[in-house]
């Protein structure tokens, strides 16, 4: 018998048939592999981490990423993918469209698909992409029909969601990987955040207030956010450049302007990957738990986050450059979570957020 037919044969005999392919799978390195994370924004750019820890991992695979179209705006360029598949909101609801995307998927032979989000819709896409190997979340983290459509669940260990979604790729052989984000920069954006800085004289500094939030239950109170401002402009002499998105949102970036000193400065309607130049190119970032801040601390800004709902420890802006606040968090389904009472953000003071910047900027990097 061959020496490593024998060695085979071994590994069968002692560990057993099912153990010695478990050790055989793991040792076989795919070559095409499909991300797979539709929305949200926050959730898309704490997913980054995952396409690069690949890339490293893999240098020669084909790595794809299925993605709602507003969330992947922030992915055209991203240098660890070699293609982006960009989805319509409501996709699975049409016959058509689930024909469409099943040929599209087909075309690339995908030998594993990794499941982030874990819920039908994305184990659905995972399983129509025809791939053998479909990872996702077991418990926790599995969710609706995903624990029955993904065949190699993962039950995660750890606190933070970027290191429970690099848990996922324990079954490719990949353990504990750095984390990196590598978010993509074009020179259009660079251009556009580089004439916003000189139009609003912020070229020796400022920070960024974002006062939105997708849920009602993360806002806190525009006048604290403005009083925060006036503290930098007063104590500091930092400029604040205060972003906003939607109509809602300008009405609340437009009073904290109006309430936040002569420093206090609105910025101009700006897209996903605009507003990251501009918070790469920022001293401090102050926000709620949402995507624009999770996407200033992937871009390696200090960021000051305010949370209620959510637990800091696992959805905090990731890393020791940030400081997460927090005085109490709603114990309840997510369901419940969106219609927190206000007092959740409330008692978050606006001494706490001055002193937490205060904090960050006296730091010696």
């Amino acid at each position: 018998m061959p020496k490593a037919a024998f060695c085979h044969w071994r590994i069968f005999k002692g560990w057993g048939i099912a153990a010695a392919f478990a050790i055989m799978r793991l040792n076989m390195q795919p070559q095409r592999i499909l991300i797979v994370r539709l929305s949200a924004i926050g959730d898309v750019i704490q997913t980054m981490p995952v396409a690069c820890a690949l890339r490293e991992r893999f240098p020669d695979a084909t790595l794809v990423w299925a993605v709602e179209q507003r969330a992947g705006a922030l992915l055209q360029g991203h240098e660890a993918l070699d293609e982006l598949i960009l989805l319509p909101r409501g996709w699975l609801k049409s016959l058509g469209e689930v024909r469409r995307l099943r040929r599209r998927l087909r075309e690339f032979n995908f030998d594993a698909t990794v499941d982030v989000q874990s819920l039908t819709k994305s184990a659905v896409l995972a399983w129509l992409s025809g791939a053998r190997r479909r990872i996702g979340f077991g418990n926790p983290g599995g969710r609706e029909l995903s624990k029955w459509l993904n065949n190699e669940r993962v039950d995660p260990k750890s606190t933070h969601v970027i290191d429970r979604y690099l848990e996922l790729l324990g079954p490719l052989g990949i353990q504990r990987p750095t984390v990196s984000f590598q978010v993509p920069e074009s020179q259009a954006d660079r251009l556009t955040a580089e004439r916003i800085i000189g139009e609003h004289s912020l070229d020796e500094g400022y920070a960024i207030v974002n006062p939105g939030a997708g849920w009602p239950s993360k806002l806190w109170p525009t006048e604290r956010f403005a009083a925060v401002a006036r503290h930098l402009g007063a104590s500091l002499r930092l400029p604040t450049l205060v972003v906003w998105a939607g109509a809602a949102e300008r009405g609340a970036a437009e009073r904290i302007v109006a309430e936040g000193g002569r420093l206090a400065v609105l910025s101009p309607p700006t897209s996903l990957p605009e507003l990251a130049a501009l918070a790469r190119r920022a001293k401090l970032f102050i926000g709620s738990d949402t995507g624009p801040l999770h996407l200033a601390a992937a871009v390696d800004t200090p960021c000051v986050g305010l949370y209620g709902p959510w637990p800091a420890a696992r959805h905090g802006p990731y890393g020791p450059r940030h400081i997460a606040l927090q005085k109490m968090f709603f114990e309840g389904p997510t369901r419940a979570r969106r219609t927190a009472p206000p007092i959740y953000m409330e008692s978050i003071t606006t001494e706490m957020v001055c002193e937490a910047c205060d904090e960050i900027l006296n730091r010696d990097y």
